[in-house]
């Protein structure tokens, strides 16, 4: 490998510092405004639309990121870009669902689900959501020093300093501004996250000699916009979309992402644009990874891993100034996800554990300052998990995954009226047998062999069982924790949750009538013009064409929900054609690059 052209300068070191202190003090002066638990964990409900979109945006985007897409193209073509391009299908579908949030009149995903099923569902719940805030801060938190340790020649702090460091920032503006320091500071730090995507393609492209030079070095499938060499067939892409559609419904922090806006549209705007920002970034990443491949050919040399690829454009293409700036573009990539994620787990512990089962009655100061000293101890935890864990990947993406079944009881509960809290209980436990059933026997061996496929496992599985050795086949699979993401494995859990959620909540008795008809009374209402929801009945979404397409789904095969449709319905069908357009519009302009030196 050539000598590094770049060093940890002064001004790189001038420029990390002069980042750290002002966004730091940035988020402090936003603090003043924060004075109730209201202001805190929703921000009043007054973010403008063009907050909400940088808060999605960089919230919804960390450092592994584009080291990870970097990696993929590097190794099998821009075509990879459909690992992170998965969500981008359902983008438009985020449009449609961003309302349900702001209308539920509640601070956490954990509340909604105790107003449709009660506490004990909420329970699970939130001790799952809390699990994943602490250990996906660690993740983030370590990645990100391991990120700057490689791209910056281990010439700087270690990986653990690094973590400590940009700890102390974060957790200092979250502690006392909240979602309100939080989502402003997202809105700045998205800028550094936009920058960190492009950053490496000017100095890259002269590196290599410009497009021509790209596309003489690299095999003419490295530019399919998609191709099953990358290893994603449309059956795994249709998984991961699913994955992603009913993940994102349960995910912990959603409903921030979603109801802390003036109104529903800015909620609306914020949570699609905000994610195809980042879909736009990603064109970026993918497009740094053709780079550094054609960059390693030139040179004759070979990465050991494939992930090293963006820190190996980082050290040797930056020049001092550039590196110490692009560390703090890192460092902004993951501070606006923690800071977000600090703030919504302290939410989750005030008014699901704290509130529900310590003092109800509590004073509105005490819970603003049960969430702030919670959300910093729950924090303490990730950076511990942070200083210790060494391998994330799998287990990163196993939160996902895990957030997806849970995600059955949640969007089954607003699309169906008839869902009960027994078919919802049915639903977790099935698909998390399903799921962990269906991955052992990924993991058993026939004559040595481990099955490709899921059906080829059940296949090796029943022939085990005609033969007589079903326990000596059984007995060559390995339990783990966290298994490897299959589609086959995912798609026949969410097969088997679905379907007990749905027949269980047939054969059991209903919800009470009571309850449900105020869960959906306030999904039929519009939230616009209120700044907490606390002053009593909304307009109905139906006068101000505010209605819910997905609500009540069931509903679309009776004549009545067909009247009026436009008119009912008119946000949700021209906001859904807009997001589909801008869709279309990314996607032709990643092939138009791609078309670049042909």
């Amino acid at each position: 490998m050539p000598e590094s052209s770049v060093s940890f300068t002064r001004l790189d070191g001038l420029i990390l510092i002069g980042y750290l202190v002002g966004i730091t003090a940035f988020g402090l002066w936003m603090a003043r405004k924060v004075r109730t638990s209201g202001g805190y964990f929703l921000g009043e409900r007054r973010l403008p639309w063009w907050v909400m979109v940088g808060q999605s945006f960089s919230t919804g985007t960390n450092a592994e990121n584009p080291v990870a897409q970097t990696g993929a193209s590097f190794q099998s073509g821009f075509a990879t870009i459909w690992y992170q391009w998965k969500n981008m299908l359902i983008t438009p579908f985020y449009w449609l669902m961003a309302p349900w949030y702001r209308r539920s009149e509640r601070t956490t995903v954990g509340e909604i689900i105790e107003d449709r099923y009660g506490r004990g569902l909420a329970l699970l719940y939130t001790i799952f959501a809390i699990a994943f805030f602490v250990f996906n801060q660690g993740a983030m938190l370590k990645g990100a020093g391991k990120i700057i340790a490689v791209a910056t020649g281990g010439e700087m702090i270690s990986p653990n300093g690094v973590v400590l460091a940009m700890t102390v920032a974060f957790v200092l503006y979250s502690f006392f501004g909240g979602l309100v320091a939080a989502a402003y500071n997202d809105f700045v730090q998205g800028f550094l996250i936009i920058l960190l995507s492009f950053i490496l393609i000017p100095s890259g492209l002269m590196a290599i000699g410009g497009f021509s030079g790209l596309r003489q070095t690299l095999p003419e499938n490295f530019f399919d916009l998609y191709s099953e060499v990358s290893g994603l067939d449309a059956f795994t892409i249709a998984m991961l979309t699913l994955n992603g559609l009913v993940g994102i419904t349960a995910m912990p922090h959603t409903l921030t992402m979603n109801a802390t806006g003036r109104t529903e549209r800015a909620g609306r705007i914020g949570q699609t644009y905000g994610s195809l920002v980042k879909r736009f970034c990603t064109i970026g990443w993918a497009f740094t990874g053709l780079i550094v491949a054609a960059l390693v050919i030139q040179q004759g040399v070979q990465l050991e891993d494939k992930e090293h690829a963006f820190g190996y454009a980082s050290l040797h293409l930056l020049r001092p100034g550039f590196t110490g700036l692009m560390v703090a573009c890192v460092l902004a990539a993951n501070m606006s996800t923690c800071s977000t994620f600090m703030v919504n787990t302290g939410a989750l512990f005030t008014q699901n554990i704290y509130r529900d089962y310590f003092d109800p009655s509590a004073a509105d100061r005490r819970l603003l300052w049960i969430g702030r000293f919670s959300g910093l101890s729950l924090t303490v935890l990730g950076v511990l998990f942070a200083l210790v864990v060494d391998q994330v990947l799998q287990a990163f993406l196993f939160t996902e995954t895990i957030a997806a079944l849970m995600g059955i009881m949640f969007l089954g509960g607003i699309v169906w009226k008839r869902a009960n809290r027994y078919g919802a209980w049915a639903a977790t436990i099935a698909s998390f047998l399903a799921y962990y059933a269906t991955n052992f026997l990924m993991t058993c061996r026939l004559d040595g062999q481990l099955p490709s496929t899921l059906r080829e496992a059940f296949g090796q599985f029943a022939g085990g069982i005609s033969g007589g050795v079903w326990s000596s086949y059984l007995a060559t699979g390995e339990l783990q924790l966290v298994y490897k993401w299959t589609p086959g494995s995912f798609g026949f859990a969410m097969l088997i949750g679905f379907g007990a959620f749905i027949l269980v909540s047939l054969v059991t008795p209903r919800e009470p009538a009571e309850r449900t008809e105020a869960f959906f009374d306030r999904l039929r209402r519009s939230s616009d013009g209120e700044a907490m929801p606390e002053s009593g009945p909304r307009p109905l979404a139906a006068e101000r064409g505010q209605d819910l397409i997905l609500v009540d789904l069931p509903g679309w095969f009776t004549a009545e929900r067909w009247q009026g449709f436009f008119r009912r319905y008119r946000e949700d069908l021209i906001g859904f054609a807009l997001a589909w357009a801008t869709v279309a519009l990314l996607v032709f302009s990643a092939w138009a690059l791609l078309q670049l030196g042909a």
